[in-house]
């Protein structure tokens, strides 16, 4: 079966269950992990996207995008949308405090920064607000 973008389709839902735990004195053990995960669905004459980040407790990255797949599943059927096949994961540099890095990604481009912008984040057609403060 493939998706709407001619890909084929994710593996299925899988229930899961998360439960908070401690962050390791050393760096064996669970440590935390952001998992960012791209979602689409037709939508009148185009189409839609959600970038999606989860928050995951694990002991490495193959399980912490297993987790966040899985949970991506039941996110996109709850929502009518299509998971599509995307989780880039970031192990955070720590326990998750006010203020702190959850998630990093670092691209190369031979774009200035406008048109970086432009391209990737404000194409004009983000559902968003304006702040002011």
């Amino acid at each position: 079966m493939l998706n709407f973008l001619g890909r084929p389709a994710g593996s299925g839902t899988v229930g899961i269950s998360i439960y908070p735990c401690q962050m390791p004195k050393d760096s064996s053990g669970p440590q935390w992990y952001t998992v960012r995960c791209l979602f689409g669905a037709p939508r009148g004459k185009g189409f839609v996207y959600e970038e999606r980040m989860t928050l995951w407790c694990t002991d490495s990255f193959e399980n912490a995008i297993s987790f966040a797949e899985s949970e991506a599943a039941v996110y996109a059927k709850a929502n009518k949308l299509e998971y599509l096949d995307l989780a880039q994961v970031c192990l955070l540099p720590g326990h998750p405090t006010s203020g702190a890095e959850v998630f990093s990604l670092v691209r190369d481009s031979e774009l200035g920064t406008d048109e970086y912008l432009d391209s990737f984040f404000d194409t004009g057609t983000e559902r968003q607000s304006s702040w002011n403060g």
